[in-house]
């Protein structure tokens, strides 16, 4: 079993009092694997429902949401079920083909006595995002989104102990010049990672033979799978239908994307997009791709002023696969012999400009970017972290970061903003932005919308 993040996350929600848990997240990611697992270990009774595959079991959640109703008709349907109260989790996966269940969700809540942990690939994409005739329990659930593995996890799934990540994380947040012995190591597993990805299945298989014609092959296989998905909706019955149009679209969309990458200024085109209409009926193709978690928008930004998304241009962005492995598994046979030896300047620095985008997104960070209309400065990546905007310039080699080093010359034009610069080198500094080595990335703290704050408590007089 492969070790996840996500797992942490799991415990900290069972061991408090919780509201039913909704993990979305890109098909084939592990989720459904994951919550079966968390079940075993840490419960008595496991009620599993695929809701997707089992029509009849759907039935369950037509009635009234008494949840002993619930229960009886879900025993009914699903044979060797055992509801313990207060020892059973139910698993709802693919809850976005039931949207009854979805509405079911804070009537368990309201009841407590079993827990429930819902999954779903396609809640973001149109055709599911309703209809919820019986309300979605807005205050009577949390949500998590699964990514593939990060680097991190990764690492930690070959056997870097936690010694040397605690290292590494110490020389990153000290700026502290990696040893060479493990900087060179790190080096040679990112660049690893970069090919396989995060993937579950194309990560075990790398693990069992560190094949990567076979990690190829099946990345094209899980490629496919969720191209089988593209345009797949709801009608008003609830059977499954497919709208062709939507599909071609989306298909022509992800398969611009090695040359979107390929340009020097890599926003996307919908010209550069094989497939019949105007713009703006392509655009529904390549948000159908954003919706099921397959590709990441950065958008424009007008200027550098918080907060980025109030100054973005919404009509302007590149698009980032949400896994390397699987952007890598479309371009060139001889790509990935490229990205091994280092040379990670193939399609003009797309691979590494894609890692950076997907790490920031695997930790819940918005991607924007700054391309003036004379196209200097042009910055790789502007994102958010703890609360401020910091300036992130990807290099595949070790090359000077110009339009960088010139906005943060000049704060009296752009402002005073943190500078970083990823590159094929080990940590150091400049003065005016920090290097970190092209693995730091993978080393990017999380940014947690849910903020505590202290309670307060007022006197009357």
């Amino acid at each position: 079993m492969l070790q996840r993040a996500i797992w942490d996350s799991l415990l900290e929600w069972k061991n408090r009092k919780h509201h039913p848990l909704l993990i979305s997240g890109l098909r084939q990611v592990g989720k459904t694997y994951i919550v079966k697992e968390f079940g075993k270990r840490y419960y008595d009774q496991v009620v599993y429902l695929d809701l997707r595959a089992n029509d009849t079991v759907r039935t369950a959640f037509d009635g009234n949401f008494d949840v002993d109703q619930m229960v009886m008709a879900i025993s009914a349907n699903v044979f060797n079920t055992h509801f313990e109260p207060y020892h059973t989790l139910i698993i709802l996966d693919e809850i976005q083909d039931c949207p009854n269940a979805r509405s079911s969700l804070k009537y368990w809540d309201l009841d407590g006595r079993y827990d429930v942990i819902a999954t779903g690939s396609f809640l973001g994409v149109k055709g599911f995002r309703g209809p919820y005739k019986r309300g979605i329990p807005v205050g009577y659930e949390e949500s998590i989104t699964m990514f593939p593995l990060t680097f991190r996890e990764f690492l930690i799934n070959v056997g870097i102990g936690t010694d040397v990540l605690e290292y590494v994380q110490s020389c990153i947040a000290m700026l502290t010049p990696i040893q060479q012995a493990v900087h060179e190591s790190m080096r040679s597993l990112y660049l690893q990672y970069l090919i396989v990805g995060g993937m579950p299945e194309a990560v075990n298989v790398f693990l069992r033979t560190h094949d990567l014609n076979q990690v190829r092959q099946l990345q094209k296989n899980i490629l496919t799978s969720i191209r089988d998905d593209f345009g797949r909706y709801k009608d008003s019955e609830g059977k499954d239908q497919i709208n062709q149009t939507l599909k071609l679209r989306a298909e022509a969309c992800l398969d611009s994307l090695p040359a979107q990458l390929s340009k020097d200024y890599k926003k996307f085109q919908y010209s550069l997009v094989q497939a019949k209409g105007h713009s703006t009926d392509k655009a529904d193709g390549l948000q159908y791709l954003v919706d099921c978690g397959l590709v990441i928008k950065s958008y424009n930004l007008r200027e550098i002023s918080t907060p980025l998304e109030a100054v973005k241009i919404a009509t302007e962005f590149k698009v980032f696969m949400a896994d390397t492995g699987l952007l890598i598994s479309m371009f060139d046979q001889g790509t990935a012999a490229l990205i091994l030896e280092g040379k990670l300047g193939a399609y003009k620095g797309a691979v590494a400009e894609n890692m950076v985008a997907a790490a920031l997104a695997s930790s819940n960070h918005a991607l924007y970017y700054l391309h003036a209309p004379n196209g200097s400065p042009e910055l790789d990546f502007i994102s958010t972290i703890s609360t401020e905007p910091v300036i992130i310039e990807c290099k595949s080699t070790n090359n000077r970061a110009t339009s960088m080093k010139y906005v943060l010359s000049h704060p009296e034009k752009y402002g005073n903003h943190i500078g970083i610069k990823i590159a094929d080198a080990n940590i150091g500094s400049t003065g005016l932005y920090n290097t970190y080595p092209l693995y730091a990335i993978g080393f990017i703290p999380a940014d947690n919308p849910s903020l505590t704050v202290p309670e307060i408590r007022i006197k009357l007089p």
